[in-house]
């Protein structure tokens, strides 16, 4: 069986959608001949832990785990946040609210943590990297961002077994979001900027190939990087869900005596309820749906504007809010949800953004036959919702589509009449053992053409 070294700061017992990608990978690689070896960090300061993942690991995977320098206990401290507490979903939106310690903060990680802020790992992964090639001998490296200090780890990685052992590990870069001037990336001043495209630059010229969720993210290099980017070797494989997670899930309950729909995920910027909230309290207001009769589940980590906002709404009675929950807690509300709400931020960026959860929204899809409610603009996730006859996708500003296609199915639900047929057969593309064969086939044919 051949080894690949897999590179990623997520790893069990982290949390929240970046590690199910690679853990599913790790879970699978093996079924189609190739055996990971895992370098991760010992103790991160991860945005949400989840212990539970801990157990799909199989158990004879090595796993490196490494110290690591974190500068979010300084932040913390600087922002008057408490130990412990996650900052991401309050840290992400740019706007002019903020107090001045945040914007000191953001300055400073904008200015001084380049790529990122687990630049700090770089140094004892790199190595702890080199130990594992002198003692495992990989076939292949395999590095997954974000955090985009794992490609520069890679990088330096791929460097020193060419120079020691004068034979190129091939390195294959995964990406899950775009890198600069992506929605989430700190808003840097010329020089940082330029040293973060330049990263960015050095790691399209220097993988082998690249693995990419969306499609649009090859557009986005091609933009920036034509004369490197015609000559990248780009590999499509998108995030998905895997079967085996929902198997133990009871769906054998009783209906729902309210209309609910669920969100499950993070709320943080432009990825808030507030035009879906706005526009059912409407429909409300308008005699045509019982605020006694609806509700609405959002799961997971909240900003505090969202919960603001939500405490305002004239819908808030309707409303509830679940902290962040286990993985397979997070698989439960949906399976018991009539439909599922799937929120795709406004921005530039828009058409390439394909989060993770949707997939999961596939997969309760397939065996419950309940819809996912998007909304949305054109782009990769309006495409995928087409493809699969997922569910309904709504505009945004656009309320008279949103209340037309909300009453749908509200009316429906009471009526017991629901119609919703989804692509069985385009969602089973999307299970994640079947995307880790296409990535294993990927690996092989790699490390075969160095050869």
């Amino acid at each position: 069986m051949k080894k690949a070294l897999i590179i990623s700061y997520y790893f069990p017992p982290s949390g929240g959608p970046g590690v199910q990608r690679i853990l599913k990978f790790v879970k699978y690689l093996p079924e189609f001949g190739w055996q990971p070896i895992v370098l991760t960090v010992k103790d991160g300061d991860y945005p949400a832990r989840d212990e539970s993942l801990l157990n799909e690991v199989p158990a004879n995977i090595k796993i490196y785990r490494t110290d690591i320098f974190e500068p979010y206990g300084f932040y913390r401290l600087l922002t008057g946040r408490k130990k412990g507490q996650a900052i991401d979903v309050d840290n992400i939106e740019k706007g002019s609210k903020k107090k001045l310690a945040d914007k000191l903060a953001e300055f400073i990680r904008a200015t001084f943590f380049i790529p990122d802020a687990r630049r700090g790992w770089k140094k004892y992964a790199v190595n702890a990297g080199k130990k594992i090639i002198d003692e495992e001998k990989p076939d292949l490296i395999f590095s997954s961002s974000p955090p985009y200090t794992c490609a520069l780890i890679a990088m330096d990685l791929k460097r020193f077994a060419e120079k020691k052992y004068g034979k190129k590990i091939p390195w294959v870069s995964d990406f899950r979001d775009a890198w600069t001037d992506y929605l989430t990336t700190p808003k840097r001043w010329f020089l940082p900027k330029k040293i973060d495209k330049n990263y960015e630059k050095h790691t399209l010229d220097k993988a082998d190939l690249l693995t990419i969720v969306a499609s649009g993210m090859k557009d986005d290099f091609d933009k920036k990087y034509p004369e490197i980017s015609k000559k990248t070797k780009y590999v499509l494989i998108r995030n998905g869900f895997d079967s085996e997670d929902y198997k133990n899930i009871n769906t054998g309950g009783k209906k729902n005596d309210k209309f609910t729909i669920v969100y499950t995920g993070s709320m943080y910027g432009k990825r808030n309820p507030y035009y879906f909230l706005d526009t059912i309290g409407e429909l409300v207001n308008e005699r045509k749906v019982d605020a006694g009769k609806i509700r609405f589940v959002f799961v997971g980590r909240m900003a505090g504007d969202i919960k603001e906002h939500i405490n305002r709404s004239a819908l808030k009675n309707s409303i509830e809010v679940i902290p962040y929950v286990t993985h397979s807690e997070s698989i439960d509300h949906l399976m018991k949800a009539d439909a599922m709400l799937l929120l795709i931020d406004e921005d530039i960026y828009s058409k390439m953004i394909l989060s993770g959860k949707v997939f999961e929204y596939l997969g309760a899809a397939l065996i419950t036959g309940k819809p996912v409610f998007a909304i949305a603009g054109e782009g990769e996730a309006n495409d995928l919702i087409g493809e699969t006859k997922a569910g309904v996708v709504v505009p945004h500003h656009n309320p008279q589509v949103l209340k037309a296609e909300y009453l749908k199915l509200y009316n429906s639900f009471f009526e017991n009449n629901n119609t919703f047929l989804p692509d069985k057969n385009a969602i089973k593309n999307y299970d994640r053992r079947l995307l880790t064969e296409k990535l294993a086939k990927t690996f092989s044919e790699l490390s075969e053409n160095q050869h």
